[in-house]
């Protein structure tokens, strides 16, 4: 499974080692964060920090790859979360389908989705999907709840133009992520010269997919202002319009 070896339970030291991270996002003129859960006890490690720091915010799901035997008693544990608004949860999410490995379980994964996708229209939460080599599988999948799902965000959207006219279509967005500044990604680049900013929002994924500036290296809130600047520059705009833009959009899904 990925990030298997972040699956632990943060210490008081690295909570507070936290804000140097938040205070190098502020120079960037970052002032919200958004934590993204993607097991329980990732997820646990985004409350804890959410309800540290007046900056962050957290999601709570279970990740495709992330999805055990177990996910059942998991989500029964994680939905103890929302009872809890000091825990700042704004949606249900990293959850989804990857099949991007051979030994992926569709059918667990599957289930383990509607599931969290019922838990997230149950608590009027955003949804945070991943999906990874597996289009047509996560919309199928959506396709029954698309009336009721009203706010959604495609997290690190690596599909082609025509899917993502048909995800905005529906009215979801779509994250976009440091591999738009990768020089062989101009298809990604097209998708959003072509997307309104309604349906953009800028994400970092830290600590992965960096900027190509620091390809290689630990990714960083801050550098979702490197994000920015670029996707200016091909929309042949402002970064504060693009901010303004994608900053407005985030506070609507997220309801902020």
């Amino acid at each position: 499974m990925v990030k298997k070896k972040f699956d632990i339970l943060l210490t008081k030291e690295e909570v507070f080692a936290a804000q140097s991270i938040i205070n190098q996002a502020k120079k960037h003129n970052v002032d919200i964060i958004v934590n993204v859960g993607t097991s329980l006890p990732e997820s646990l490690n985004c409350v804890t920090l959410a309800r540290a720091y007046p900056e962050l915010y957290s999601t709570i799901g279970i990740h495709p790859n992330d999805c055990t035997d177990n996910w059942q008693e998991e989500l029964l544990e994680m939905t103890k979360l929302l009872d809890d608004k000091d825990n700042k949860i704004v949606a249900i999410g990293e959850i989804g389908i990857d099949l991007h490995y051979p030994d992926s379980n569709l059918t667990r994964q599957t289930d383990a989705f509607k599931a969290q996708i019922e838990l997230a229209l149950g608590n009027d939460l955003c949804i945070v999907i991943h999906s990874r080599d597996a289009y047509d599988e996560t919309l199928s999948i959506l396709e029954p709840y698309r009336k009721d799902i009203k706010r959604c965000i495609f997290h690190c959207f690596s599909y082609d133009l025509s899917a993502a006219r048909q995800i905005t279509s529906w009215g979801y967005a779509l994250g976009i992520d440091g591999p738009v500044t990768y020089p062989k990604n101009e298809e990604l680049r097209q998708v959003v010269r072509e997307t309104p900013l309604s349906n953009l929002v800028l994400e970092t994924d830290s600590p992965y997919l960096p900027p190509q500036i620091i390809r290689g290296k630990p990714n960083s809130p801050q550098y979702i202002a490197t994000i920015a600047q670029f996707i200016a520059e091909l929309k042949k705009t402002t970064v504060q319009e693009i901010a303004n833009g994608t900053t407005q959009t985030v506070r609507r899904l997220f309801q902020l």
